[in-house]
């Protein structure tokens, strides 16, 4: 199988600290001057060349001092304990960006890794709520905004995103909490976004 045989699908959502919706997605500067965000996949199905991937989670701490797309980034990253030694090198490979596509783009940005952790990831999707818990680090829950009709809110073609080809759902957040590396962060009623994410090395 080719080195760079990789595929991923699955759901995302995440929270940060800007408001309601966060304008880093349109490459505007946060509303609070930094963007503090969780970002957390769970992937439905996928491999890297010969390792399954299915079932598993991950999740990424961020925090960009300024205008996302004019500094570096520090994260954190939360591999999900279930995976093995051989599951938990393929997920790095590809979210550092080492196998190409969307998460190269994205990784491009980030200027220090604080730390990656092997730790348990409760990743729900329940309507139009989405939760993780990151055993005694972080907790993070949002629920999409209602719109016109009761129907969601969705932002379509947004230049800079998590997971380009899918309309992003519009959440406002309920709590986003994570204590780690450096990051102390209580965060309450501010943006959320989720959807369903495709990547591979194409």
């Amino acid at each position: 199988m080719a080195a760079n045989s990789w595929k991923l699908d699955g759901t995302y959502f995440e929270a940060c600290n800007c408001d309601v919706a966060c304008p880093c997605a349109f490459t505007s500067a946060p509303t609070e001057g930094e963007c503090k965000a969780l970002v957390a996949w769970h992937i439905d199905k996928g491999h890297f060349q010969d390792v399954n991937l299915d079932g598993l989670n991950l999740a990424i701490a961020v925090y960009s001092p300024g205008h996302m797309l004019e500094v570096k980034w520090s994260i954190a990253v939360y591999v999900d304990e279930r995976a093995s030694d051989e599951q938990r090198s393929a997920l790095f490979t590809i979210f550092s960006g080492q196998a190409g596509g969307h998460p190269a783009a994205i990784a491009s940005f980030v200027g220090a890794i604080l730390g990656v952790k092997s730790v348990a990831i409760d990743y729900r999707a329940d309507g139009r709520t989405r939760s993780i818990r990151l055993g005694d680090i972080a907790d993070m829950e949002i629920e999409a905004l209602p719109g016109q009709g009761g129907a969601d809110i969705t932002v379509t073609n947004a230049p800079f995103c998590v997971a380009p080809g899918y309309p992003s759902v519009v959440a406002k957040s309920k709590q986003l909490n994570l204590k780690d590396g450096g990051l102390n962060w209580y965060i309450t009623n501010k943006n959320g976004y989720y959807s369903p994410f495709s990547y591979s090395a194409a």
